[in-house]
């Protein structure tokens, strides 16, 4: 049984520690420099009141990493609390403002009562690696998402013909702006000149986006206020999107060279509907260690794809998604499910048996990605691949 709780409220810049004894008292209230000489001298200190402590953090990456591993490489008890959960807590504790130093103490008085903390645990080169890598990629994805955006409102301004006809999502099209972005511009070029400088760039279906963009031409005679300034911004925003999908592409593959070298990568990519970035993401959030969760179903609500009752008087069976989960990894599941009702058979009729059943598109999956939960866990604790003549209710 501990005798001391020691929680951290984690900063930017600087971390604020509270020690409580076993009835709660107060031992200790320190501001520490989010730097590790300061840090292995508040754990000195800590462990000087009693070598049996938990440590408690309401962050479990990002500014709270180098604390985390300085507590874990000293063998620390580390247990993480949610920063909701903290704040819902503080309303039960005297006082209605909110100081570090009571947050601090909130996390080490939950700590004291609470049994139903995750603890932490170091994580893998491998999947740090993953997780930074994937992270990298997703931010990416987010500043191209961005800039295409950026790029169809730009384009609706002065040419909206060519805005509806063009699908932005691909290259053909973002090459084409990089080049002509006027309705003149591609009526100067023509249908044949048009075609040779696509083809050149190496655009497929040169002919067909040639088309488009001529007809959308033909559709728009007047010239709009702004217009030079308005096209240099699309060539330079189509410019910048060209740039990131080749930034994507490129992290891409160092993903999945990165995931092809883990002891787990065979097993997990046999999986329908997972591929080497879902497998990424699902080792960069698990670091593949089911031992962390004790069950699928313990997965599953990590996950938010089980759900949640929310009962009260006469209103019973009434289930939601959690409020709290780990969203990517619930979009390794939900993307990896959807993917799999096209590509496995079993999956399919599974979701199919559900959609009979009256359920939604989206219930179905859903169904369909807990159901998966419950395969990949097998699959991981038994080291082996998924097997496509089973069903995956029996793999389950």
């Amino acid at each position: 049984m501990p005798q001391i709780w020691a929680g951290v409220d984690i900063g930017k810049t600087h971390h604020h520690c509270v020690v409580l004894d076993a009835e709660g008292k107060r031992l200790l209230s320190r501001r520490v420099l989010n730097d590790e000489s300061e840090l292995l001298a508040l754990l000195g200190d800590v462990l000087d009141i009693d070598e049996d402590a938990v440590w408690a953090v309401d962050v479990a990456d990002g500014m709270a990493t180098l604390l985390i591993n300085v507590l874990l490489n000293h063998e620390q008890r580390l247990l993480y609390i949610a920063g909701l959960a903290v704040n819902r807590a503080s309303a039960g504790y005297r006082g209605t403002g909110k100081t570090d130093a009571k947050d601090a103490t909130v996390i080490a008085d939950q700590a004291r009562m609470r049994r139903d903390l995750t603890a932490l645990q170091p994580d893998d080169e491998h999947a740090i690696e993953l997780r930074v890598l994937t992270n990298r990629r997703a931010d990416l994805s987010v500043d191209r998402t961005r800039r295409i955006n950026r790029l169809r409102g730009q384009l609706a301004t002065i040419f909206p013909a060519l805005e509806r006809a063009l699908d932005l999502g691909n290259v053909g099209p973002l090459i084409l702006l990089t080049g002509y972005q006027t309705p003149a511009a591609l009526r100067r070029a023509g249908h044949k000149r048009l075609v040779t400088w696509l083809r050149n760039r190496h655009v497929r279906a040169a002919d067909d986006l040639a088309a488009a963009a001529l007809e959308a031409a033909e559709r728009q005679h007047t010239v709009l206020p702004g217009e030079k300034i308005t096209a240099q911004m699309i060539h330079t925003l189509a410019k910048e999107v060209l740039d990131l999908n080749g930034q994507i592409a490129e992290i891409g593959k160092l993903i999945e060279a990165r995931f092809r070298e883990h002891e787990l990568a065979e097993v997990i990519s046999s999986m329908p509907g997972i591929g080497p970035l879902l497998g990424a993401e699902f080792l960069a959030a698990t670091a593949g260690d089911m031992d962390r969760y004790g069950s699928a179903d313990r997965l599953a609500s990590f996950a938010g794809v089980a759900p949640v009752p929310r009962d009260s008087g006469n209103i019973s069976g009434n289930l939601h998604r959690p409020r709290r989960y780990h969203r990517g990894l619930q979009r390794v599941f939900y993307t990896s499910a959807l993917i799999s009702i096209r590509s496995c058979e079993a999956s399919h009729r599974f979701y199919t048996r559900k959609r009979a059943e009256g359920k939604r598109h989206t219930q179905a999956v859903l169904a369909l990605a807990r159901r998966r939960v419950n395969v990949l866990w097998a699959l991981i604790r038994d080291g082996r691949c998924f097997q496509r003549e089973l069903p995956v209710t029996v793999a389950a």
